[in-house]
């Protein structure tokens, strides 16, 4: 890329040697430098600015009309705006470096919060895939997590209602206390009321202070696999209900009556339930959050998941998150307009 400017210079240059004195060219060298700082930074730029500050210089001389006062101040105008391009490259280089470090501690944090699911865990394998909406960013209102008792996989999928930091936090709490209490031999049920209770208890503390705080909710799917047994335990929270894939199958774990979402204290106050599904070696779980199957295409059109899941015949959880994401964005055409999670479990024999 260094050798273009450098070649504008030069061919400038020989133009107003070979060219008759009513053409000048000189003028436009003033490219040289401007292209430079397109891709390198300011020490690059500034050489390449001197150079064709100097061979304007020598174009001028070799005619004998450097004197000329039109002439110097050509020369003159061309070393204060190569100066001045110089400036704003450096200016451009600097803040790129503080934008550098802050995408660097945010995706920091980032990561700490939305934690990477492990690939195995028990007798189960694991793939996820976070879609944000937000540019940029690997976190937003969605979360997941997985936890192990002594005997069970726990696991936790969830939407928030809202957008903006308010759903982040929200969704860091929910996730800060599913880790924290996951790993207590307490029933499901109990589980999930404790994170209803915390999720209520902080929003209530905050409705003052932070605007928006007490009018959000958490949709959320709880499971528990036992080691020992070929089943799925599940709480759902107004949560799209979770697909079982068995030979080819697809299957909705809808249960009889889905609870009330998170965070709605007395009002969600014993009405949660856990119904066991059959889940056997080599079933497939998919779990996902609603920016999924609300995702449309041009024409409206939402995604059709439960329709994408029959013919698949891909090789384990991974391949199916894999096939599942290209598809997906494919349907949008590359937009997204809400954060998408999706999570796929397969129960392979025993832990190991």
């Amino acid at each position: 890329m260094a050798v273009i400017p450098l070649l504008v210079i030069v061919l400038i240059t020989l133009g107003d040697v070979f060219t008759p004195a009513s053409i000048r060219l000189s003028p436009l060298l003033i490219a040289a430098p401007a292209l430079t700082a397109s891709f390198a930074g300011p020490l690059l730029t500034a050489c390449v600015g001197l150079l064709a500050v100097v061979a304007q210089v020598i174009t001028n001389a070799s005619e004998g009309l450097l004197g000329q006062p039109g002439r110097l101040a050509e020369v003159i105008t061309l070393a204060l705006v190569s100066a001045l391009i110089v400036l704003f490259r450096a200016v451009l280089d600097r803040h790129r470096r503080e934008l550098n470090r802050v995408r660097a501690v945010a995706d920091v944090a980032q990561r700490v919060l939305l934690r990477p699911l492990p690939g195995r865990v028990g007798p189960l394998r694991i793939a996820s895939v976070y879609l944000a909406a937000e540019p940029g960013a690997e976190i937003g209102g969605d979360l997941y997590a997985a936890a192990r008792t002594a005997t069970t996989t726990r696991l936790i999928i969830g939407d928030v209602r809202g957008s903006g930091l308010t759903a982040v936090a929200d969704a860091s709490l929910v996730l800060g206390a599913f880790r924290a209490m996951a790993h207590w031999p307490v029933p499901l049920t109990d589980l999930v009321a404790q994170l209803d209770t915390a999720l209520y208890a902080e929003r209530a503390e905050n409705r003052d202070t932070a605007p928006g705080a007490g009018e959000s909710f958490v949709t959320a799917a709880v499971l528990e696999i036992p080691d020992d047994r070929p089943v799925v335990r599940l709480v759902n929270c107004g949560h799209p209900p979770p697909i079982l894939l068995r030979d080819s199958r697809v299957e909705e774990l809808q249960g009889p009556a889905p609870a009330l979402p998170l965070g709605l204290g007395h009002l969600a106050a014993g009405s949660y339930q856990a119904e066991d599904f059959p889940f056997g070696e080599g079933d497939q779980l998919l779990l996902y959050t609603d920016g999924v199957i609300e995702a449309r295409d041009a024409e409206g059109t939402f995604y059709p998941l439960a329709e994408r899941l029959p013919g698949w015949d891909g090789d384990g959880p991974q391949g199916l998150v894999d096939h599942l994401r290209r598809d997906l964005l494919s349907h949008i055409g590359g937009h997204q307009g809400d954060d998408a999670a999706m999570v796929v479990l397969e129960r392979h024999g025993t832990e190991s």
